[in-house]
């Protein structure tokens, strides 16, 4: 049991990683980390693979008997198209989108498989699960937090430029290109973190059974984070804000992270 909550733990991280990679190459189309990704999600499938052949040849049983048992068929088919769409079309959207929700039904599937047949092994995987959603969800606020940074850099050195004055500071300051593509970059990685920490929170909370109010101020507010920073993203993206104008909407992105993490941590009926 003990070896099978290690598998368990390491798909996850696999699925998680190559998740995250789709999603930098959905948004700045990068073909190597592409690639990357692809491969990371070849070996979530030759995993689930494996534990598919030897539940149909060797326990002789088609994982569809329960519900349980289906989400893991259902996961196994989503990766797998999204592993031939990934290799046959060019759509990149599709692919993500796919993968999200594939690793939504796997880590529900995992989660209540642990809890109905791993006993003490089970219980501490879904209690994992709770700790490395906090975790991603402070490690995407790190990422939020060096961006806000470069945000201020550029703000500062803009405004030194136009006053032509703190000349002498200006170069330690980097050049106002490499502050905006650098703020932009934390934020590209920082965006998927926190959604696979929603995720797992949502799950667990689903699946613990421990008493968890949804309509909690730090879960509202965790997810108005998410799509305050996605928001920047297509300002950025699709509409075309650069520099100065996506700097301050970056600012004030920070403060809205800023009121979440402390003022709803404050008013939270489950979070602490």
């Amino acid at each position: 049991m003990i070896e099978t909550k290690w598998l368990y733990e390491i798909i996850l991280f696999v699925y998680g990683l190559s998740l995250t990679g789709y999603f930098i190459d959905f948004i700045q189309q990068n073909r190597k980390v592409n690639q990357f990704a692809f491969w990371l999600l070849s070996m979530v499938w030759t995993l689930q693979t494996v534990f598919l052949c030897i539940q149909v040849f060797i326990v002789h049983s088609f994982p569809i008997a329960t519900l349980t048992d289906s989400l893991f068929f259902y996961s196994w088919i989503l990766v797998t198209f999204s592993l031939i769409i990934n290799r046959i079309f060019n759509v990149h959207f599709i692919v993500f989108f796919t993968n999200l929700f594939g690793f939504f039904i796997l880590l529900l599937f995992i989660l209540t498989r642990a809890q109905e047949s791993m006993q003490d092994s089970g219980i501490q995987l879904v209690n994992e699960v709770l700790i490395t959603h906090i975790v991603l969800a402070i490690v995407s606020y790190g990422f939020f937090t060096l961006s806000f940074l470069f945000s201020i850099m550029y703000i500062m050195q803009y405004l030194f430029l136009k006053k032509k004055k703190g000349l002498k500071w200006m170069w330690r300051f980097g050049d106002l290109g490499m502050l905006d593509t650098y703020s932009f970059k934390s934020i590209t990685i920082g965006v998927p973190i926190l959604l696979i920490g929603i995720i797992m929170g949502f799950v667990w909370a689903f699946v613990s059974g421990e008493e968890f109010y949804w309509f909690d101020l730090k879960t509202i507010g965790s997810i108005l984070v998410l799509l305050v920073y996605s928001t920047y993203l297509l300002l950025r993206i699709v509409l075309g804000y650069t520099g100065k104008s996506i700097a301050k909407y970056n600012i004030a992105a920070f403060l809205i992270l800023l009121i979440n993490f402390f003022l709803f941590s404050m008013l939270s009926n489950f979070h602490f």
